[in-house]
């Protein structure tokens, strides 16, 4: 059996809780709803939709569950020394980090399995990618549905809104849906999809009221695209799951 990754330990783990709660909540307002939904025991999936490159760090610093550590599944890199954002995620043993291609899928689902066998949780962009609509989420992959019938967790959908284009002042708002229990399906390839689709229905639902935002301004378009990767924008043959 595989090994869990070394957890971060409470004081690291605090520390970076403390200071991204602290540069979030200088930059825009967030709240979190829904928060009677998160299961009360056990481990869990987030599942998530994907607007911008600060959706894990709003994770990081304003999940309400304190009694679980949470991973963020991620980043997608062939090598985590190179960079300084890599080099930062390396150091927090907050990433589950994978390579481009499914080159390790199968030590990818060994270490996901094991957070979830200690009673963390792990966080996943469903879409595999970056969404290009804050309102509408892609098509989810099976994956988080693949490992929640293997480790037996529920599923939790979470949207997370305001994210795709922030400045200072803005509101984030991170919206909790009703967990997908994997037993109330069967086996097999067939039933990950229907669990997938049952996960995207409750997704889109706690975006059907969103709108979409005009960008703000400089600084504002600065840090909302500050490491956002959509070479598919830009780039007809880009792959815009990087596989």
């Amino acid at each position: 059996m595989t090994p869990a990754p070394a957890p971060p330990g409470p004081w690291r783990y605090q520390a970076v809780r403390l200071v991204l709660k602290a540069l979030v909540s200088a930059y825009v307002r967030t709240n979190v709803s829904g928060a009677d939904r998160i299961p009360v025991s056990g481990a869990y999936i987030i599942c998530f939709n994907h607007p911008s490159w600060l959706d894990p760090i709003f994770f990081a610093a304003c999940w309400p569950d304190r009694s679980r550590l949470v991973y963020i599944f991620g980043p997608r890199e062939q090598d985590m020394s190179v960079g300084i954002r890599n080099r930062l995620i390396t150091w927090t043993r907050r990433g589950v980090p994978f390579k481009p291609h499914a080159q390790d899928v199968s030590d990818l689902t060994r270490r996901t399995l094991a957070i979830l066998r200690t009673d963390a949780c792990v966080a996943i962009a469903g879409e595999g990618r970056l969404s290009d609509r804050e309102g509408a989420i892609l098509p989810l992959e099976t994956g988080p549905a693949h490992f929640a019938r293997l480790a037996r967790v529920p599923i939790v959908p979470v949207a997370i809104v305001g994210s795709r284009w922030v400045h200072l002042g803005s509101r984030v708002s991170i919206r909790i849906g009703e967990p997908v229990e994997p037993h109330e399906f069967g086996r097999g390839r067939d039933a990950a999809r229907a669990m997938t689709d049952v996960v995207q229905e409750r997704l889109q639902g706690l975006l059907q009221d969103v709108v979409e935002r005009e960008p703000p301004g400089w600084l504002g378009r600065t840090v909302s695209e500050a490491f956002n990767d959509r070479p598919w924008l830009h780039e007809p043959d880009a792959d815009p799951r990087g596989r």
